[in-house]
């Protein structure tokens, strides 16, 4: 028995779109997509009003490069790992869906692509920053911090925290504070999230002997570290509304419900540090946290929201 031509021709593509998910999930996409979201956040900012849809489009296409080439060099390095843990073993790396030497030809290739997008439709500044947060989160957090500190994700968050001072770059060819302020919030932002992550999968990272917090300090400890970086996170998300007053009044108070509710769920856990549930719901509710606020800056951002905030202060003038 022979196989008809659509048999034929069925069998290489399902192999080729099964590569190309492969792929695909070697970037970890779900991260790039929070950090494309802190970008825009940065470009709205700096723009104040419409961006230059080009620059956009490339700014973000640049920034998904550079963070897929880091997540790529991540899976690389940390493939041994991988192999062990039930969270990650299905990973493309240790299930054997790519070859490492196909995965460092994908991650070189992303970064090059990163670098002269940025470059070229963007400015020298922008570029230079996305190269600096694929070295950072390679080189820093997962060489050097995350398997022999416990601090890992505390030092290790500022990579994460780079693409909003991209999106800045982007459009003003500069930093400035209210850049500095958003990279702020999104390092403060990053223990919280990881923590309760790494609260839930303690044991995992037992196993492999990588430090997190939780398993060297105990879930309590961690627990009080969450809250302590959700109080610390408050007062910085605001003062992109006061004494900046980049933001408006619909960020100001976007920042202090999520901010208040990220604290009730932090105190939450600190009552019952064990609870898998809790830990569970406030690292979804962290995603959500991130995106709202980033909205909140967006929708201060559009034409008409100036003239909103000035209406407000009159008001509030008499």
């Amino acid at each position: 028995m022979t196989l008809s031509s659509d048999s034929r021709l069925r069998f290489p593509l399902e192999e080729i779109a099964a590569q190309l998910l492969a792929y695909w999930q070697l970037t970890k996409p779900r991260i790039i997509l929070l950090l494309l979201i802190t970008t825009a956040a940065g470009m709205g900012l700096a723009a104040q009003g419409p961006l230059d849809p080009q620059l956009a489009i490339a700014t973000l296409a640049g920034g998904a490069f550079a963070a897929a080439a880091a997540n790529t060099l991540n899976c690389l390095y940390d493939r041994d790992i991988d192999a062990i843990m039930e969270r990650t073993r299905w990973r493309p790396l240790p299930s054997g869906r790519v070859q490492p030497i196909e995965a460092w030809i994908f991650a070189l290739v992303l970064a090059a692509l990163s670098f002269i997008l940025l470059d070229w439709q963007a400015n020298q500044l922008a570029a230079g920053l996305a190269l600096a947060g694929i070295i950072f989160y390679v080189v820093i957090y997962t060489h050097s911090l995350k398997r022999h500190s416990s601090q890992n994700i505390v030092i290790g968050g500022a990579a994460g925290a780079i693409p909003p001072l991209v999106g800045w770059a982007a459009v003003t060819g500069e930093l400035a504070w209210p850049a500095w302020i958003l990279f702020g919030i999104v390092c403060l932002w990053t223990p919280p999230h990881f923590w309760a992550l790494a609260l839930m999968i303690r044991d995992d990272y037992a196993a492999v002997k990588v430090p997190m917090l939780p398993v060297v300090a105990g879930n309590l400890a961690t627990a009080r570290q969450i809250y302590a970086y959700s109080w610390l996170l408050l007062p910085v998300t605001l003062a992109l509304a006061w004494p900046l007053q980049v933001a408006g009044p619909f960020y100001s108070v976007t920042a202090l419900l999520l901010g208040a509710e990220l604290l009730r769920r932090s105190h939450l856990l600190c009552q019952a540090p064990d609870s898998q549930p809790l830990a569970r719901s406030l690292f979804k509710f962290s995603i959500f946290y991130l995106m709202l606020l980033c909205g909140a800056i967006a929708m201060d951002c559009l034409p008409g929201a100036p003239n909103l905030t000035h209406a407000i202060a009159v008001l509030q003038g008499f």
